[in-house]
């Protein structure tokens, strides 16, 4: 059957995006040198068009792309694992990509993953810009996000976990073990994930009808440094905690450093509670109590579901929250005499 003569042109989108031809073609290759309104408009157009190169429905290869801002930390590696799984399930390989930050992508990176064609992508950012949205669509490379901060956009198909419940664990355990000053670090105040974190650990407070004080409540990152840093301030108060929640691991490790310098012994004088349960938590002495985040699974989960969507087998935008648990090991423990307290 012969195609419909209204099949769009590049002349006819460029009649009505009021560009020239070249600029049609920066934008179908990715080049960087053109005005971010002008590029949106270009690819509405193209969107609403469904314009597709030629030869772009077999043109894909045969490759996952793996976008992080970071690739070193003991998080990142977790999720590689999973989408690693994914792409050998699949007879794909993964291509690693540092861009940007926490935030998104950098602007340079879109021009790139246009060149390679994957058959899908994987990001671990907090959002992805509607106009890198709209030119993955219009190339036809269908993506899905590793979500750090628990807040994708509602047309971003996006793999997470329960924050909030994890929190609530991490917490209720303290209480479990007599611990009434409770205190909690958690990761930047522009990431949701922290604000569920933090919020699992109030409703973990309330319901045992124990008070909150604001002091006992510390953002920063999710990094050693940030650990640390709430741990000294929490540590000099008049009344300091018996047990701090950290958001991460990594935070975790700061405050076992703090708790060094201190003096304090850990569990006895002070317990620690982590999140993400990296491997490293097994090797600290004491071995570390954590919240097991899976974040092999969300990386295998998102790397499937992007797979489902560029084979066609899947056309809605899911979200995915997987569950976390609590893993209780040696740096927590019921409160003794030197923390000063009865139960």
């Amino acid at each position: 059957m012969a195609e419909p003569s209204t099949r769009p042109t590049l002349a006819r989108i460029a009649e009505e995006a009021g560009v020239s031809l070249a600029t049609i073609s920066k934008v179908l290759n990715g080049r960087a040198d053109v005005a971010p309104g002008t590029r949106h408009r270009v690819e509405e157009l193209l969107a609403t068009h469904q314009y597709r190169r030629r030869g772009a429905g077999g043109a894909h290869a045969p490759l996952i792309e793996l976008v992080f801002h970071e690739l070193h930390s003991g998080w990142s590696m977790e999720v590689i694992r999973g989408v690693q799984q994914a792409a050998d399930e699949n007879g794909l390989a993964v291509v690693l990509t540092r861009s940007g930050t926490r935030h998104a992508p950098g602007a340079e990176w879109i021009g790139g993953v246009i060149a390679r064609r994957p058959e899908c992508v994987v990001l671990v950012f907090s959002e992805i810009p509607a106009a890198m949205r709209e030119t993955l669509a219009a190339r036809g490379i269908p993506f899905a996000v590793v979500d750090p901060a628990g807040d994708p956009a509602p047309d971003v198909p996006a793999v997470g976990s329960a924050n909030w419940a994890g929190g609530l664990a991490a917490v209720r355990h303290l209480i479990e073990l007599r611990h009434r000053r409770i205190a909690v670090i958690s990761g930047p105040t522009d990431m949701m994930c922290s604000h569920a974190r933090v919020d699992g650990y109030r409703a973990a407070m309330t319901a045992a009808g124990l008070p909150i004080r604001n002091e006992w409540i510390r953002y920063g990152d999710f990094h050693t440094t940030g650990g640390a840093e709430g741990a000294r301030r929490l540590l000099a108060l008049d009344e300091p905690p018996t047990a701090i929640f950290a958001g991460s691991d990594l935070q975790a490790l700061g405050v076992y450093e703090v708790a060094r310098e201190r003096g304090l012994r850990i569990p006895e004088d002070l317990s620690v509670v982590g999140y993400d349960d990296l491997p490293f938590a097994e090797w600290l002495s004491p071995r570390l109590t954590t919240v097991h985040q899976p974040l092999e699974a969300m990386g295998r989960a998102a790397a499937l579901l992007a797979i489902r969507i560029a084979r066609g087998e899947i056309h809605d935008t899911p979200r995915l929250d997987l569950a976390t648990s609590l893993v209780a090991r040696e740096s927590t423990a019921p409160i003794g005499a030197r923390a000063g307290e009865a139960g």
